[in-house]
């Protein structure tokens, strides 16, 4: 008798992209540096990565070696103007692309604060983004306020990653940052928001405060706390001038070890 042979169907399950900001209101913490950083070892791990730039000093675009070009950054597509997609830019990374700011963003706090549905003009505009399937992960370098672009990405992310500088006012900052989540996620504006893990930056193990303030964290948050810890380094200050990531620019550097790590652990932590 002659059987018949069936050909296997695999059904590929289509992964819908990440949507995570990297914020901070406070600056000076390591947030564009854990943007730039994080997100090109993502790529480094086969994710392919958009890092949205929506800060006006656009220190991310220039930390990928991007120059900072009059009209190319999100200010006109978030009043209604064009797509994201035209925004897009190649980096000289792999699987990393980038979509860069500049100083019209300056404005857009005051603009977009006229416009109906103010708070979702970063949700829809990365609509036709997210719809392409073009990419795993999106990151959100905000700026250092919670201004309204700031807002704008917390409506638009699924979490928000916090990096925190090793002191004391550091506990400060997230006690403020939870309560703007919980109002957003209370008044129906995003649901979904919470904080998808804290980052501890400028950790310098020799001292006392580091490892007291690391322990405080800890304690109040838990889980939320990454184990990875972002050493204070010159290597990683001296990276965005040379306009490359830090595991491009000393890759056997201890800054490069540990962007790499927590990469692994923000893999982990999505599931993809």
């Amino acid at each position: 008798m002659r059987l018949k042979r069936h050909r296997a169907f695999h059904l590929i399950l289509s992964v819908p992209t990440k949507v995570i900001a990297v914020a901070n209101q406070k600056g000076g913490v390591g947030k564009t540096t854990t943007a730039v950083n994080l997100a090109a070892c993502l790529a480094a791990l086969g994710q392919r990565v958009l890092l949205f730039d929506l800060d006006p000093q656009a220190n991310a675009t220039s930390g990928v070696g991007l120059e900072k070009i009059e009209g190319a950054s999100a200010y006109r597509v978030l009043l209604g103007d064009g797509t994201l997609l035209e925004k897009i830019r190649p980096t000289l990374f792999a699987r990393l692309e980038v979509i860069p700011s500049e100083v019209d963003l300056c404005a857009a706090d005051i603009e977009i604060s006229r416009l109906e549905n103010h708070l979702q003009r970063v949700t829809h505009a990365l609509k036709p983004v997210l719809d392409s399937g073009r990419f795993d992960v999106v990151l959100i370098d905000c700026p250092p306020s919670l201004g309204i672009l700031t807002l704008n990405a917390f409506t638009a992310c699924d979490g928000v990653l916090v990096p925190l500088q090793c002191e004391y006012y550091a506990l400060e900052g997230i006690s403020m940052m939870n309560r703007v989540l919980g109002q957003l996620q209370d008044a129906g504006i995003n649901p979904r928001l919470n904080i998808f893990g804290v980052v501890m930056t400028m950790f310098d193990g020799r001292t006392k405060l580091s490892n007291e303030v690391v322990g405080e964290v800890r304690n109040l948050l838990g889980e939320k706390v990454f184990e990875t810890m972002i050493p204070r380094t010159t290597k990683l200050a001296e990276a965005p001038s040379f306009g490359q990531p830090i595991i491009y620019y000393d890759k056997y550097s201890s800054g490069s070890a540990a962007y790499e790590l927590l990469a692994q652990e923000v893999v982990a932590r999505l599931g993809i």
